[in-house]
């Protein structure tokens, strides 16, 4: 998929330079800065430039990967077949994977969870992350306190991608996907491994975040 995304011109995405010795795939080096460990995040996550270039972004991959038709038995993370009608989306674009370079977003990394899945899914998750619409505990402890703003960033994101669904029905997709994410982290933690156990309390958070946004009122969803 990231050969594709070359093939038809698509910037803001490592390219593939192959295998190493041990077998371990080779990407090439998004240059700039990421949040990494900054807490409280930066300022650039919550600046309405990132907002429209991420909206920008994501409707730019979308496109590019329409036109991409996975080998019949790919296998995917997040084990979804791929069917006509289907993008691969990024699944992950947040701002902890944002690689950013003065005031211009270079592109996203993680495309481990890349995979078939409809546009408003990413879209979804983006707008969880970036609006944020994300439990206010969480966003808070990020730097993000402009609650009220929440309304207005929403449809800049969704503008800036072109978004044209029924945006009443949009509420539903965000809190759906936080919901599916919770229940893979804890379906993942079922097992012994320490390191999705130590997961559960993102998918506490993101509990929490399918109550706040269910709470939110139509007219939220609706743009004016």
């Amino acid at each position: 998929m990231l050969a594709h995304l070359e093939e038809v011109g698509f910037e803001g995405a490592p390219r593939v330079l192959g295998f190493d010795q041990q077998g371990r795939e080779v990407l090439t080096y998004l240059h700039g800065d990421t949040i990494g460990e900054q807490h409280p995040w930066p300022a650039w996550p919550w600046t309405d430039s990132a907002l429209k270039q991420v909206g920008a972004w994501l409707r730019r991959l979308h496109d590019a990967t329409a036109s991409f038709v996975p080998e019949p038995d790919t296998v995917w993370f997040v084990a979804r077949p791929w069917q006509p009608g289907l993008v691969i989306a990024h699944n992950d674009a947040s701002p902890y994977n944002a690689v950013w370079q003065g005031d211009d977003l270079v592109g996203f990394v993680d495309w481990d969870a890349a995979g078939p899945f409809t546009r408003e899914r990413d879209l979804a998750y983006s707008a969880l992350t970036w609006v944020p619409l994300h439990a206010r505990h969480v966003v808070t402890a990020q730097g993000f306190t402009a609650f009220d703003d929440r309304y207005r960033r929403l449809h800049l994101l969704l503008d800036a991608y072109g978004y044209e669904g029924d945006r009443t029905a949009f509420g539903a997709e965000v809190a759906d996907r936080a919901q599916k994410n919770a229940e893979v982290i804890r379906r993942l933690a079922e097992g012994d491994e320490p390191v999705y156990q130590a997961l559960l309390p993102f998918a506490v958070n993101l509990e929490q975040a399918v109550v706040e946004i269910e709470a939110l009122p139509d007219s939220f969803w609706i743009r004016a």
